[in-house]
């Protein structure tokens, strides 16, 4: 009876949906193991490279003495950050936070401020971005009501000596012109006190502000107390 039941059921094949796992061989023999053929066959590509750059009718490598020569970046390179001036020269920034919660890199740091001109409710005191931490992805202009924030400028950070110098303030973002943009319009007289910031933050305590482990966030100390700087 059992022999009979067993032939007569179907072959249990696998069910729909499911997902079947092959197992492969990855065993390596005493060659591979010595890793000695595999440094040789890199060593080789970097050596006919080489000759081929060195002698070759084609040079197809060159060394660019930076900073002294720069590369041509291309017209779609967004390039570093900077602030977008009013009239009096004074940031369109709201400081509504909303680029530096959009930031995924936390490289943003705002504290805001009241102010009595009634068509603005807040401004920047101080706008920090860490350009070290930066990944240039563009989230914070996309995130930006005002349009106070752009990559349009086509240039890179210069390097720096010291962390400290990779963080631009608010004077320095509003002090960097857009690619297509000749200084002509710009008010040359000195944005107001309200616009003038701080500029940059000194971390002697570490860095809680632009970039940091929290982000420029503070656990608040209270039940129902702002965080941090970002307080309204």
């Amino acid at each position: 009876m059992t022999e009979t039941a067993t032939k007569a059921a179907p072959a249990a094949g696998p069910k729909q949906g499911t997902i079947r796992i092959k197992k492969v061989s990855h065993d390596m023999d005493v060659q591979d193991r010595m890793f000695v053929p595999a440094i040789a066959s890199g060593l080789g590509a970097t050596v006919r490279h080489f000759f081929k750059n060195l002698f070759g009718k084609e040079k197809y490598t060159a060394t660019i003495q930076y900073p002294e020569q720069q590369a041509v970046y291309p017209e779609r390179f967004r390039g570093m950050h900077r602030l977008v001036p009013r009239e009096d020269g004074a940031p369109r920034c709201v400081a509504c936070f909303m680029c530096q919660t959009a930031c995924p890199a936390r490289c943003i740091h705002i504290v805001g401020g009241e102010t009595d001109d009634e068509r603005i409710e807040k401004f920047p005191l101080v706008f920090e971005i860490d350009e070290l931490r930066c990944v240039v992805c563009g989230l914070c202009v996309e995130a930006c009501p005002c349009d106070a924030i752009r990559m349009d400028t086509g240039i890179h950070p210069k390097p720096v000596y010291e962390r400290e110098d990779g963080d631009f303030g608010k004077n320095d973002l509003l002090g960097i012109l857009g690619r297509h943009e000749d200084g002509s319009s710009r008010d040359k007289t000195a944005p107001p006190p309200t616009a003038a910031g701080t500029g940059r933050k000194v971390r002697a305590e570490g860095d809680r502000g632009a970039g940091g482990a929290a982000g420029g966030y503070e656990a608040p100390k209270t039940k129902g107390q702002p965080f941090g700087d970002n307080a309204y």
